[in-house]
C-alpha cells in the first residue's frame, strides 16, 4: 500500500516495489482515501507520506496501519515531524530520495520480510529507536546486523 499525495513519486515508488516482486494493493493521496483502501485490503506493508492532500494526516494514517498490525515506513520531506515512538513505523526514508536509496531499502525492507536477519539497513532507511512497539511481519526482525 502507498499513501502519497505526489502522484509522480506515488508511481515512481509503485513501480520500484512492483520490480521486486511485490504487489501493490492501491495507493491512496489522503487519510480519506487510505481509510477506504484499508475497509476493503489487507496489505503487508505500506509506504506513508506525513503530509497528505489533507493536510498532516500521515500520522494517523500510520497509527491506523499500527493498529491493524502492517508494518510500514514513513517516506518524508519533513522527518522531523515523525513523533519520537514512530507512530509504530518500523523507519522512515527522507525525501527527496535517489532512486538508489529507495531501491536499497526496499531491497533490505523485502530481504527482512523474507526472513533473512543478517542484512544490514541502507543509510537511506532511518530504522525506529529499538525497543518500540511496532507491527512485524511473519517473525521479521528490523534492526541493524
Amino acid at each position: 500500500m502507498i499513501v502519497e499525495d505526489e502522484m509522480l513519486l506515488a508511481m515512481e515508488l509503485e513501480s520500484e516495489v512492483e520490480a521486486l516482486g511485490h504487489e501493490i494493493v492501491g495507493i491512496a493521496s489522503s487519510s480519506t482515501e487510505a481509510a477506504e483502501l484499508l475497509s476493503g485490503a489487507n496489505p503487508d506493508f505500506a509506504f506513508v507520506d506525513i503530509h497528505l492532500m489533507d493536510g498532516p494526516t500521515g500520522i494517523e494514517v500510520g497509527k491506523a496501519l499500527a493498529a491493524r498490525g502492517v508494518s510500514y515506513v514513513f517516506v518524508s520531506g519533513n522527518i522531523k515531524k515523525i513523533p519520537e515512538d514512530f507512530a509504530g513505523a518500523i523507519g522512515a526514508i527522507e525525501k527527496p530520495y535517489t532512486v538508489d536509496g529507495m531501491r536499497n531499502a526496499l531491497e533490505y525492507l523485502s530481504a527482512v520480510i523474507a526472513g533473512d536477519k543478517n542484512i544490514a539497513p541502507p543509510a537511506s532507511l532511518m530504522l525506529a529507536p529499538p525497543g518500540l512497539k511496532t507491527p512485524r511481519l511473519r517473525g521479521a526482525s528490523f534492526s541493524a546486523a
